[in-house]
């Protein structure tokens, strides 16, 4: 692998720590200290501001502006969406002996900033050191209300350690922010109203016409003079500091965006502030703390080493931390509180890929909450059922039938204005289909099936059919001109992954028809009314998947697409590092026209369907494609370690797994920068639970087979599945399993059927 570490933050069990402020690493810190509960979020941008480079980003879930592109070819969309920052609620400005605080141009000392994740909260402090010689000690605490979704917290502590004196003060919030990549603010005529200690302003998006209201209560001393700015409000106050006795300012804010507008959002927002004002600073720290201490009382993941060695312990500490990170950014970005949203690329922590949700939702994000938050990846799935009128326009844009799912999507439009992405890739249909097929396989929660996921499914097996042809050489169906996950290879023919999971998926569909049909004939009539269903399409999807061609030959080797094997070969470890990523550095076609892999393809289909395929078919086709994969998507290096590690590959698979779980901690890739890796991020969990725990989801049964890597002495998680507590602490030589909470079970460990009662159940490990 030719990527390597950029090693810049201390490793600690339960904190990301930066010791010392390095400029260049200003935008890289900025994400990884980003705070998000799912409806806000803000990235870790220094209050003041200032003229070090920076993204200042507050963004809220949904909200979103339009950008017109012009008419195409058809097919291709005419506009785009994109998400925006809304209202900065962080402004503050510092003046001391009319010196304005400016880390890029005042002196300073004892920097320091940590993200607490136990208790949810990232804290900042320096001194400041003046031109005239006063030193000022500040520390900046900040939060966001993980239950109260619209509220968001800041504690700033002035300490003055050599003077008696005063400083000024200007708190503020601001609808005036800028899109970065569009050079543009995107907010219109701005409402706004100040009173002795709050800032309230209410502002409409110049295109999708949506309204965010935003408000902030201040502890400011009495007299505070209000300033109002285009489309912001400021309170200024002159702040008397006395020698060694620390001052506190707080400030409360309520960012509200739920659909309503106008008059009926102004009042629902200020009744929201009043709330918050309820609520002390140190009260909304102490649930902070306690919703964090339910999280990972259920969801930690615990990692020990196997050993004294100082080389290995410094290793496992560290992938404790990424571990850590990762499950932190994840219920940071989702748990399910509206069936509204979706989860974006780089959720709420920067502007990259414009906030929009991919393909990787369904087939990488959702086993996380699957197994921790049933009822969270419940919604994801209804988010794409809601969207599904967008969906079947989408696929009448492009001569077909039924339903296309968006490749970019925030509102279920289709985004993506590349046609080689958004008109060639059919995974984000087949991973619908996948997610639907996934969650009632571990849920049983056929209510949801047949009231949702049918029609979806129908429609999706709709566009698929639509989209299938005969091909003349194999005299099979496949799929013509498509791009698979490996996006490094365009226009291509019977890409293996593409027809594998149409194949799954028209079947699935088939199976679901004719379930309903039988199970519930009330409600598969009234589907088969609305949507003019006859039992005859059924039979079309039923032959088109048994008649499907995959290119396999007799080794088992799978060819990715037709002409892959032809391909001039790449050796990708005699590419720099400095030549990362790619896209920025090689032309475009330049990169079409090796056998070099962005990102699993033909792999990624043995991950899903692990059980489907020969353990002989899995590795001859690991030790292909291996090689010739560049990981240049955040999803590829935890694909490549789970099936290492099943391969038994396990010097590859814990490489593997540094990588993905620290994959934005130590910018592996040169562009956290731009925002956090979310769906990498759970893909780095499902590394743990799919990969070391060798958990398969896609069997009769839930399915072990422990690896343990030679450096850990133990590894601890817990699962939720239908309705029980399951923990799985693997040791060296054994794994024990017990059931924390619910009725017995069955379970399969290694090629052995198991029953889990109240007895804990000891399974000697086979491949330690």
């Amino acid at each position: 692998m030719a990527k390597v570490a950029d090693i810049y933050f201390k490793t600690h069990p339960w904190k990301v720590i930066e010791e010392g402020f390095d400029p260049a690493y200003g935008r890289v810190s900025e994400s990884i200290f980003s705070l998000a509960n799912e409806s806000i979020g803000v990235r870790g941008y220094f209050e003041e501001g200032g003229s070090l480079d920076s993204l200042r980003g507050a963004y809220a879930n949904g909200v979103y502006d339009i950008a017109h592109i012009g008419k195409s070819y058809k097919g291709i969309v005419e506009k785009t969406h994109f998400m925006i920052p809304t209202a900065d609620w962080l402004l503050t400005g510092l003046t001391l002996d009319g010196e304005t605080l400016d880390l890029g141009r005042v002196k300073f000392r004892d920097f320091r900033r940590e993200l607490d994740m136990r208790a949810g909260t990232l804290t900042r402090s320096f001194v400041w050191e003046t031109a005239s010689g006063k030193e000022l000690k500040l520390t900046f605490l900040r939060f966001l209300d993980m239950e109260h979704r619209e509220r968001a917290y800041q504690r700033l502590t002035l300490e003055a350690l050599n003077f008696d004196g005063a400083v000024r003060l200007c708190a503020g919030v601001s609808f005036a922010v800028t899109h970065e990549g569009h050079g543009a603010c995107f907010w219109g005529d701005t409402r706004k109203e100040a009173g002795a200690n709050r800032l309230c302003l209410q502002s409409r998006t110049k295109e999708s016409n949506q309204e965010v209201f935003a408000g902030v209560l201040l502890t400011l001393p009495k007299g505070a003079e209000v300033q109002s700015g285009d489309k912001a409000l400021y309170l200024c106050c002159h702040l008397p500091l006395r020698k060694g006795t620390a001052q506190t300012l707080d400030r409360r804010a309520v960012i509200l965006f739920d659909g309503s507008q106008g008059d009926e959002l102004w009042a629902r927002g200020k009744q929201a502030l009043q709330a918050a004002e309820q609520v002390s600073l140190e009260q909304a720290v102490a649930a902070q703390r306690a919703y964090w201490d339910r999280f990972w009382s259920i969801l930690d993941i615990e990692l020990e080493p196997a050993g004294t060695d100082e080389e290995m312990i410094r290793a496992v500490a560290a992938e404790q931390q990424g571990i850590r990170f990762c499950s932190f950014q994840l219920a940071q970005t989702y748990n399910g509180g509206s069936t509204r949203h979706n989860i974006g690329a780089k959720g709420l922590t920067g502007e990259a890929y414009n906030g929009h949700a991919f393909w990787d939702t369904e087939s990488c994000c959702l086993p996380f909450y699957l197994f921790t938050n049933p009822e969270a990846a419940r919604d994801l799935l209804l988010f794409r059922y809601n969207t599904l009128p967008m969906a079947r326009e989408r696929a009448k844009m492009l001569d077909c039938q039924g339903a296309c799912y968006p490749i970019a999507t925030l509102n279920g439009d289709e985004a993506c204005p590349l046609w080689q992405h958004a008109s060639l890739q059919l995974q984000p249909s087949t991973a619908v289909a996948y997610g639907i097929w996934h969650y009632v396989h571990l849920t049983e929660d056929e209510d949801f099936l047949f009231a949702y996921g049918a029609e979806m499914l129908l429609e999706i097996a709709r566009f698929l059919k639509s989209r299938a042809a005969l091909g003349n050489r194999t005299g099979q169906f496949g799929f013509f001109g498509v791009m698979g996950p490996d996006e490094f290879h365009m226009m291509v023919n019977n890409n293996a992954y593409t027809n594998y999971m149409g194949m799954r998926t028209l079947s699935f569909a088939a199976q679901v028809m004719d379930r309903m049909a039988a199970e519930r004939p009330d409600a598969f009539r009234k589907l088969s009314s609305r949507t003019g269903f006859t039992a005859a399409e059924a039979d079309e999807w039923k032959h088109i998947a048994e008649n499907m061609y995959l290119p396999m030959g007799a080794d088992g080797l799978i060819e990715q697409h037709d002409g892959f094997f032809d391909l001039p070969h790449t050796d990708i470890g005699s590419i720099p590092v400095s030549q990362f990523p790619l896209y920025d550095h090689w032309s475009y076609d330049r990169i079409y026209r090796t056998d070099m892999i962005k990102q699993p393809d033909v792999l990624m289909m043995l991950y899903l369907y692990n059980s489907s395929f020969s353990e002989e078919v899995k590795r001859v086709n690991y030790r292909f494609y291996q090689p010739r994969t560049i990981h240049e998507s955040s999803l590829s290096p935890a694909i490549h370690s789970i099936l290492a590690a099943e391969l038994h590959e396990m010097d590859e698979a814990v490489n593997f797994f540094g990588y993905a779980t620290r994959l934005d901690l130590d910018n592996y890739n040169r562009n956290t920068r731009e925002g956090l890796h979310i769906t990498s991020i759970a893909m780095a969990w499902a590394n743990i639970v799919y990969g070391f725990a060798g958990l398969r989801s896609d069997g009769a049964l839930l399915r072990f087979a422990p690896r343990l890597p030679q450096r850990w002495k133990k590894l601890t998680f817990e699962l939720t599945y239908r309705g029980r507590l399951l923990r799985v602490c693997m040791e060296r030589g054994q794994t024990r399993f017990s059931l924390q909470a619910g009725a017995p079970m069955t379970l399969q460990v290694y090629d052995g059927l198991h029953t889990l009662g109240t007895e804990e159940l000891l399974v000697p490990n086979l491949c330690d």
